[in-house]
């Protein structure tokens, strides 16, 4: 059956539904989370497990660590507990979680504490998360128990706030896909009166964890970061179950942030001023940028302002995307409301009076058809205000002078050819040729050289073919309508042919892109180690760009050269000097930079989460790559 616009825009989100039918072949997660030891996370988890036992529920203790607390002891009578597995490690026997009798006794529901402990001796995996999720993928419900200074992105924060580094971490994506986060709360001042009752750690501990860790200003830290994170992992299955649903909209619980940009100075401001807004806001944000699908790309130029605008996005933290579409304000739109936008982000610039009156600018035309999404502007006070004149010389097509010159020759060449087959038979019809002559100049030379040939043709014709001959004057009324109609129709005409030209332009470069990332990806695929990862990268990325590629990796303390194509490449002190500023600054060196420009070479630092990994050089000399091979690099890399 047919389906309308409407059916369409109310499917729910198919990868919305691939990880909810996922969740139903998995067992639950379940972590209970808090600020700081002693909050009462194990407490919770065994007065719920107690409360599910004398209900019937199948639950079992796959490991519980009491810390010497009697209180947080007592809840364990009554209840399975499994045996420990003995380790022994330098020495001592340790009593570790036994992960094979927990999936041999298969309960229902399991507690195994302490999600970010480091498992000891020959476990089968390196850390008790992984243990949880072997579990999970089981089918087995478990319930787990963090601190909030454990997680990876936070540990950094959590070791400048306490002075203490973070030793045990768990990735974020734990705490990201579990089903449920429940926050065990205390206030500091609480806490550390628990402390100095002995009701957190033994004596001995408790006075070093007051020293060093327990203090009012470190608990109050840590109790805001626990309370965002619980907010933004509950705020992020609320948009699981919108996207679920199919439903629309912006959804007012948390903030998120759309921010659209384009090839202009002023869109630096724009992802700055939304890098504060998204921090003020605790906001996740998203810069997007609408491409031409009819092909109508900007200057080389102003597409390397784009993609340098969104490297100052992804550092800054955002999430960034490219959308391609002819109905700038209908994709953003769609975008926002996909993504549950509650604001929309964007650059505007004051305009002359006649511009006013003809044209809308996008921010008013957003806001026209934006119901229910903010919409805040950015603007750039130090910039003058455009002119039309000034516009339209700023956007004259790179290229016009061979244009008109292909459009003059195609009309000279039409001309003859008329006179030509006129001294042989006359034709009613030669007006024809002129129209071949405009779409050879449209597919040739673009909308420019059509417009050329367009008008042209319009007085060669008039002045060759139309009585009076020789003259621009027009004897009979109905030939003038029959040259306007014939100048429409060569625009028109033009145009189209033009706009094909341009999409199949776009269409091989996207074409050979792909290809290219094909390519890389079989390679990958093949590869076995690390080594062979280096070698296909490198030999791939001098494929495409055509240029001397290096790979330098950290060892000992300084970078040193591990992969590079052709292979007798070879890079000079100040080519290495270049290469250790990229990795140790994590900016880019070398030729076409600030920093050590003698070099041929420029250097990139490869950036991860956990931070530089390597660098990446390639032979510059001057020549800057185009725009098609800057995100070819990129993308590869």
């Amino acid at each position: 059956m047919p389906h309308n616009d409407r059916d369409l825009k109310s499917r729910p989100d198919p990868d919305a539904l691939l990880a909810l039918a996922e969740q139903g072949r998995r067992g639950k997660l379940t972590v209970f989370l808090g600020a700081a030891p002693g909050v009462g996370k194990t407490f919770a988890m065994l007065t719920r497990a107690r409360r599910l036992k004398e209900e019937g529920g199948d639950i079992v203790i796959g490991l519980v660590e009491t810390h010497g607390r009697g209180e947080t002891a007592a809840l364990l009578e009554g209840l399975e507990v499994l045996p420990r597995r003995q380790v022994l490690h330098n020495g001592r026997t340790l009593h570790e979680f036994d992960l094979d009798a927990a999936l041999a006794r298969r309960p229902r529901v399991i507690l195994v504490d302490e999600l970010a402990h480091t498992n000891f001796g020959e476990s089968r995996h390196p850390k008790r998360y992984q243990d949880i999720e072997e579990l999970v993928d089981a089918g087995i419900d478990v319930w787990t128990a963090l601190n909030i200074q454990h997680l990876e992105s936070l540990s950094d924060v959590v070791a400048q706030i306490a002075g203490v580094p973070v030793r045990e971490r768990v990735p974020d994506t734990v705490l990201n896909r579990a089903d449920d986060v429940l926050l065990v709360d205390l206030p500091p001042a609480e806490l550390i009166e628990r402390l100095k009752e002995g009701k957190v750690y033994l004596p001995d501990s408790a006075k070093r964890a007051a020293d060093r860790f327990f203090r009012l200003g470190n608990l109050t830290a840590l109790r805001e970061l626990a309370l965002r994170r619980t907010a933004d992992r509950v705020d992020d299955q609320m948009v699981d179950y919108l996207r679920q649903n199919a439903i629309e909209g912006p959804w007012g619980a948390a903030e998120r942030l759309l921010v659209c940009i384009g090839p202009d100075a002023l869109s630096e401001k724009v992802v700055r001023t939304a890098s504060r807004l998204a921090s003020g806001l605790n906001a996740d944000w998203l810069v997007v940028s609408v491409e031409r699908a009819d092909g109508e790309a900007e200057s080389s130029g102003a597409m390397r302002q784009l993609d340098e605008t969104f490297r100052l996005a992804e550092q800054l933290g955002a999430e960034t995307r490219r959308i391609i579409g002819n109905d700038f304000v209908e994709e953003i739109l769609k975008l926002a409301r996909r993504e549950h936008a509650t604001q929309i982000v964007i650059g505007t610039r004051r305009h002359y009076f006649p511009l006013r009156l003809f044209r809308r600018s996008l921010p008013d035309a957003l806001a026209a058809r934006a119901a229910g999404i903010a919409i805040h502007l950015v603007t750039d006070g130090s910039a003058p205000a455009v002119k039309p004149a000034a516009r339209r010389r700023s956007t004259l097509p790179e290229g016009w002078g061979r244009g008109v010159a292909i459009a003059a020759g195609t009309a000279v060449a039409a001309t003859a050819l008329g006179l030509l087959i006129e001294q042989v038979v006359v034709l009613q019809n030669i007006s024809l040729l002129f129209l071949l002559a405009v779409l050879v100049s449209a597919t040739y030379a673009g909308y420019v050289a059509a417009i050329a040939a367009a008008l042209i043709s319009v007085l060669a014709y008039n002045f060759c073919f139309i009585e009076p001959v020789g003259t621009f004057t027009v004897a009979e009324p109905h030939e003038v309508f029959a040259l306007f109609v014939f100048l429409a129709a060569a625009m028109l005409a033009g145009g189209l042919a033009s706009r094909v030209r341009e999409q199949a332009k776009t269409a091989r470069r996207r074409a050979a892109a792909t290809q290219a990332l094909y390519d890389f990806s079989r390679k990958l695929s093949g590869t076995a180690n690390a080594e062979d990862v280096l070698w296909a990268a490198v030999t791939q990325i001098h494929a495409t760009l055509r240029r001397n590629a290096a790979l330098l990796l950290p060892e000992d303390g300084d970078v040193r050269l591990m992969a590079a194509w052709p292979p007798d490449t070879e890079l000079g002190l100040t080519d290495t000097m270049a290469g250790r500023w990229a990795f140790e600054k994590k900016e880019a060196a070398g030729n076409g930079t600030g920093t050590l420009p003698n070099s041929p070479f420029q250097f990139r630092p490869l950036m991860s989460p956990h931070g530089v990994v390597g660098v990446f050089g390639f032979l510059q000399e001057d020549k800057p790559l185009e725009i098609n091979e800057e995100r070819a690099l990129a993308a590869i890399l």
